[in-house]
């Protein structure tokens, strides 16, 4: 059975470019995109239930520490492991975010170390 990663990232250059790396790969994941904050609660909402969430810090309608609290306070949500895939590289969010998170990862990033992060995380 595929594991589904849900990208929450408001370039879809990025979603794409992971879908496609990602599948191409191996045909191991469901990719699920979702531009915004709101977008993923949405799609959380209807039942799309991802193993991983790869969520970026910098979004434009909320961004991602937020969407990271709200998916903690709804215990249906909680134990979904997040993993921020961002290009805020400061010292103070790469230290809080991997408190918070299982992961941390840095763009620009390589989709093969992408994957051998994700399946550390999912593997654990």
């Amino acid at each position: 059975m595929k594991k589904k990663i849900m990208i929450v990232d408001d370039n879809h250059d990025i979603i794409y470019s992971i879908r496609t790396g990602l599948e191409g790969l191996i045909d191991v994941y469901e990719i699920v995109g979702a531009k915004s904050g709101n977008e993923c609660f949405e799609l959380l909402k209807k039942g799309v239930m991802p193993d991983l969430i790869l969520l970026e810090i910098m979004l434009t309608e909320m961004n991602g520490w937020d969407v990271f609290t709200k998916l903690k306070e709804r215990s249906e949500w909680r134990e979904i492991p997040i993993v921020f895939l961002t290009a805020k590289t400061d010292e103070y969010s790469k230290g809080f975010g991997r408190i918070a998170a299982q992961d941390y990862i840095e763009k620009p990033f390589e989709i093969t170390d992408l994957k051998e992060r994700i399946d550390k995380v999912l593997n654990k």
